[in-house]
């Protein structure tokens, strides 16, 4: 690890102990339900800022961190479920500013880019649809939402489901299938938001909470969009995609790593303080050994992080290593979620601490960015492939 992110880390993880965990108990986003307020976010970020650890991941350059030296400042934004959210860090705008920074024109990037990046506003990247309708979900080639060329711009159609933070929202990457005079395949295009043509239906009642504007079902009807706010090239989606996937993935588990590590220390804490039966809950070896096998769950993420890190510094997509990636870390930081629920009983299922959101949370986790049975079927298709590459 280098000496620069070690000490943007450790700057980090003072500001987030210090000025964020204290709004973990803020009414205003116990009453918001679908994640801290506009107001909470715009205060937050306005103390990161002060606190010269807004975007900590992206230089004054421009450049970024290293996936690795991203891997160890993440996890530290992610020691309080709020700390993505003030650093901004968080999904999706994280995944969002990479996917702009490697794909976007000059042009996109000083307007859609640059108010990303200074924590001015937050976006939303419009892909999954609604599974009822037969939409895309985990398979982006199912994509019912359409474009067609008209002129100078593109109409798009379609409806769009479990979009975090659309609602709020100030940048929009809206993906679609293109029809007409550019063939089949999938475009992606930048909006500014809100648009009178993408309506929110509904905000969805989720497990998780953390995210602002939450996970909102919209309508997109007639949506004209300019040619050249298209992100790319017409009918290379799927390729521009790909680009934010892998490293997204790993982002999240980076954040997600952070939430697990602390609720295992309140945890910790709670065994080395409660007695019963004559003794801490610490020297009771149900007890005791659960909170062992959290710090080798730990440690295994954290180094399946490191590895995965270090494929994708090495210039690589890293779509099989993110995969496993994604399911080896998700399943285990749940298991140290779930373990610290039960070391503390009643406690653990209460709102008293965050341990109860951490394990709402990282469940939510093991679903989005891509079930684990897709990473696993998906791993499977890969050895597949090689095995019969060796046939003869």
């Amino acid at each position: 690890m280098t000496d620069r992110a070690r000490e943007i880390a450790d700057r980090v993880e003072a500001f987030v102990r210090s000025e964020i965990i204290p709004y973990e108990r803020d009414a205003r986003f116990a009453l918001h339900g679908h994640g801290p307020s506009e107001e909470m976010v715009a205060e937050m970020r306005a103390k990161a800022r002060t606190a010269g650890v807004l975007s900590p991941h992206i230089l004054p350059d421009g450049s970024h961190l290293t996936q690795q030296e991203t891997a160890i400042v993440l996890q530290r934004t992610g020691l309080s479920p709020m700390g993505p959210i003030a650093c901004n860090t968080a999904a999706p705008d994280e995944g969002n500013m990479y996917l702009l920074g490697k794909v976007a024109s000059p042009a996109q990037k000083a307007r859609f880019l640059d108010p990303l990046v200074r924590g001015e506003a937050r976006s939303a990247f419009f892909m999954t649809e609604p599974a009822e309708a037969g939409g895309a979900g985990s398979d982006p080639s199912m994509m019912m939402t359409s474009c067609r060329r008209e002129g100078d711009e593109w109409i798009i159609n379609g409806r769009k489901k479990f979009i975090t933070g659309a609602n709020g929202a100030r940048v929009g990457i809206i993906m679609a299938k293109a029809l007409g005079m550019n063939g089949a395949g999938a475009c992606l295009f930048l909006v500014n938001l809100p648009d009178p043509a993408i309506r929110t239906i509904r905000v969805i009642d989720t497990i998780d909470s953390s995210m602002p504007g939450g996970h909102a079902e919209v309508d997109i009807i007639d949506l004209r969009v300019p040619a050249d706010q298209m992100l790319g090239q017409a009918g290379e989606g799927f390729q521009y995609a790909q680009v934010r996937l892998s490293p997204a993935r790993l982002s999240h588990c980076m954040r997600w790593h952070g939430v697990a590590t602390r609720a295992h220390e309140i945890a910790s804490d709670y065994a080395n303080r409660r007695s019963a039966f004559g003794k801490p809950l610490i020297d009771h070896e149900g007890v005791g050994f659960m909170l062992a096998e959290n710090l080798i769950d730990l440690k295994q993420a954290e180094l399946m992080i490191d590895w995965c890190a270090g494929v994708l510094d090495g210039g690589s997509l890293g779509t099989a290593e993110s995969s496993m990636a994604k399911v080896a870390v998700s399943d285990a930081l749940f298991r140290v979620a779930d373990r610290c629920v039960q070391v503390m009983g009643g406690t653990g299922v209460s709102g008293d601490t965050i341990v109860e959101q951490a394990f709402r949370e990282i469940r939510a986790f093991r679903i989005y960015d891509g079930p684990t049975e897709v990473h696993k079927w998906s791993l499977a298709k890969k050895i597949k492939r090689e095995w019969k590459a060796t046939q003869p």
